[in-house]
């Protein structure tokens, strides 16, 4: 039979690698409420060690923070209501929705459809010498329709200034409404893939973080029932 000791350092490891691999996100909040550290900052938040009174924290350039648990534990049974309450005072500090969107989701069917437009768009008005003999697409797509490329060559700036324009405040609106009210740490690769992916398509991506939340709430609602 293992000694108390042994009961109370195998508790702490399962709750270190628990809260690491399925809650560090909130590890995360924990750095930005508590810590005020930057969701840049916070983004590679580890739970190093905790004990009844103390969770300790390292962000992402290795430094640690200890966090106090008040008033302490007195058990580790009683680490979960604890944990959860904190991320509550947490999330509600930092004006934040308690559902993180944790993964990026591609487009598809008609929304794929989009962004390939977008994207292709993109491509062609970046320059306007591209509806020019001489140019790559000219000599390979336009020059079978020279009608069409002149048309493209003349209203070139009134479509791609407007259009960086509506895409870029998309982009930024996406990062400050979406991206941050879902603790989706600033400058990680998945912040980068949605607020690119809006940039490209616009509107489409609201569409699916917002259908993923609506997911996740139900899902939510399902397991309190």
């Amino acid at each position: 039979m293992a000694d108390p000791a042994s009961k109370d350092a195998a508790a702490k490891q399962r709750i270190i690698l628990h809260m690491n691999a399925d809650h560090q996100d909130s590890l995360v909040r924990y750095l930005e409420h508590f810590c005020h550290l930057s969701s840049f900052s916070a983004r590679s938040a580890k739970l190093e060690d905790i004990t009844f009174d103390t969770l300790t924290i390292s962000s992402s350039s290795g430094s640690r923070y200890t966090i106090p648990i008040e008033p302490p534990m007195t058990a580790w049974s009683e680490v979960r209501p604890r944990v959860v309450a904190m991320d509550a005072e947490a999330t509600a500090g930092l004006k934040r929705s308690n559902i993180t969107v944790k993964k990026y989701k591609k487009p598809q069917g008609f929304l794929a459809v989009v962004f390939v437009s977008c994207a292709v768009t993109f491509v062609m008005f970046s320059k306007r010498s591209n509806f020019q003999p001489g140019s790559f697409l000219y000599d390979n797509l336009f020059k079978y329709t020279p009608g069409f490329a002149g048309w493209c060559y003349k209203i070139q700036p009134m479509l791609l200034y407007p259009m960086l324009a509506l895409h870029i405040g998309e982009a930024v609106y996406m990062a400050q409404n979406r991206m941050e009210k879902h603790s989706v740490p600033r400058f990680s690769i998945l912040w980068w893939k949605w607020v690119l992916s809006t940039f490209i398509e616009g509107v489409g991506s609201f569409m699916r973080v917002d259908r993923m939340v609506k997911e996740e709430e139900a899902n939510k609602a399902k397991l309190q029932h």
